[in-house]
Protein backbone atom coordinates (compact mmCIF):
# COMPACT_ATOMS: atom_id res chain seq x y z
CA UNK A 1 0.00 0.00 0.00
CA UNK A 2 1.49 3.71 -0.43
CA UNK A 3 1.53 6.59 1.77
CA UNK A 4 1.59 10.12 1.51
CA UNK A 5 5.35 9.94 2.40
CA UNK A 6 5.90 7.23 -0.64
CA UNK A 7 4.65 9.50 -2.72
CA UNK A 8 6.71 12.63 -1.16
CA UNK A 9 9.77 9.50 -2.02
CA UNK A 10 8.77 8.92 -5.59
CA UNK A 11 8.18 12.85 -6.57
CA UNK A 12 11.92 12.96 -5.94
CA UNK A 13 12.85 11.44 -9.35
CA UNK A 14 10.16 12.87 -11.22
CA UNK A 15 11.02 15.97 -13.59
CA UNK A 16 8.56 18.19 -15.08
CA UNK A 17 8.22 18.02 -18.61
CA UNK A 18 4.62 19.74 -19.39
CA UNK A 19 2.01 21.26 -16.71
CA UNK A 20 -1.43 22.66 -18.18
CA UNK A 21 -4.10 23.48 -15.44
CA UNK A 22 -5.50 19.61 -14.30
CA UNK A 23 -2.62 17.86 -16.28
CA UNK A 24 0.95 17.46 -15.35
CA UNK A 25 3.36 14.98 -17.28
CA UNK A 26 7.06 14.27 -15.75
CA UNK A 27 9.50 12.29 -16.66
CA UNK A 28 11.13 9.37 -14.47
CA UNK A 29 14.35 8.89 -13.45
CA UNK A 30 15.40 5.41 -14.20
CA UNK A 31 17.28 5.46 -10.95
CA UNK A 32 13.48 4.89 -9.19
CA UNK A 33 13.45 1.22 -9.51
CA UNK A 34 16.92 1.10 -7.95
CA UNK A 35 15.77 3.01 -5.00
CA UNK A 36 11.79 2.29 -4.57
CA UNK A 37 11.58 -1.01 -4.39
CA UNK A 38 8.09 -1.72 -2.04
CA UNK A 39 5.85 0.47 -4.55
CA UNK A 40 5.16 -0.88 -7.52
CA UNK A 41 3.46 0.30 -10.52
CA UNK A 42 -0.31 -0.60 -9.68
CA UNK A 43 0.21 1.32 -6.53
CA UNK A 44 0.59 3.78 -8.23
CA UNK A 45 -2.21 3.57 -11.09
CA UNK A 46 -4.02 3.10 -8.15
CA UNK A 47 -3.63 6.27 -6.63
CA UNK A 48 -6.67 7.99 -7.98
CA UNK A 49 -8.74 5.62 -6.28
CA UNK A 50 -7.31 6.41 -2.83
CA UNK A 51 -6.67 10.42 -3.22
CA UNK A 52 -9.53 12.92 -3.79
CA UNK A 53 -8.37 14.94 -6.42
CA UNK A 54 -6.58 12.75 -8.19
CA UNK A 55 -8.37 11.62 -11.32
CA UNK A 56 -6.65 9.49 -13.39
CA UNK A 57 -2.98 8.59 -13.90
CA UNK A 58 -1.39 7.07 -17.11
CA UNK A 59 2.26 5.42 -16.96
CA UNK A 60 3.83 5.13 -20.34
CA UNK A 61 6.78 2.78 -19.51
CA UNK A 62 8.58 3.21 -23.32
CA UNK A 63 8.74 6.91 -22.57
CA UNK A 64 9.53 6.36 -18.80
CA UNK A 65 6.57 9.22 -18.14
CA UNK A 66 3.82 9.63 -15.86
CA UNK A 67 0.75 11.64 -16.69
CA UNK A 68 -1.38 13.23 -13.55
CA UNK A 69 -5.37 14.16 -14.08
CA UNK A 70 -5.72 16.41 -11.15
CA UNK A 71 -8.53 18.56 -9.95
CA UNK A 72 -7.13 22.25 -10.07
CA UNK A 73 -9.44 23.56 -7.40
CA UNK A 74 -8.10 20.69 -4.95
CA UNK A 75 -4.31 20.68 -5.71
CA UNK A 76 -2.86 24.49 -7.71
CA UNK A 77 -0.62 24.50 -9.74
CA UNK A 78 1.84 25.89 -6.73
CA UNK A 79 1.29 22.59 -4.85
CA UNK A 80 2.61 20.16 -7.59
CA UNK A 81 5.75 22.72 -8.60
CA UNK A 82 6.85 22.58 -4.86
CA UNK A 83 6.36 18.40 -4.80
CA UNK A 84 8.64 18.69 -7.76
CA UNK A 85 10.83 20.66 -6.19
CA UNK A 86 10.93 18.74 -3.14
CA UNK A 87 10.02 22.07 -0.88
CA UNK A 88 7.04 22.41 1.46
CA UNK A 89 6.57 18.58 1.70
CA UNK A 90 5.14 18.38 5.76
CA UNK A 91 2.36 21.11 3.88
CA UNK A 92 1.83 18.35 0.98
CA UNK A 93 2.13 15.45 3.72
CA UNK A 94 -0.55 16.69 5.72
CA UNK A 95 -2.44 17.46 2.60
CA UNK A 96 -2.31 14.36 0.40
CA UNK A 97 -2.86 12.68 4.09
CA UNK A 98 -6.16 15.02 4.53
CA UNK A 99 -7.22 14.14 0.87
CA UNK A 100 -6.63 9.94 1.45
CA UNK A 101 -10.55 8.23 0.90
CA UNK A 102 -9.10 5.30 2.73
CA UNK A 103 -6.50 5.17 5.81
CA UNK A 104 -2.88 4.80 4.13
Amino acid sequence: MITGEDIIKISSFFTKIHHTRGRLRVRVKPKITEEVKNITLNDIKEIPKKIDGIKKIKINKLVASITIEYDPHIFCESIWEDLLKQKNLEEITVLINNLSKEVL
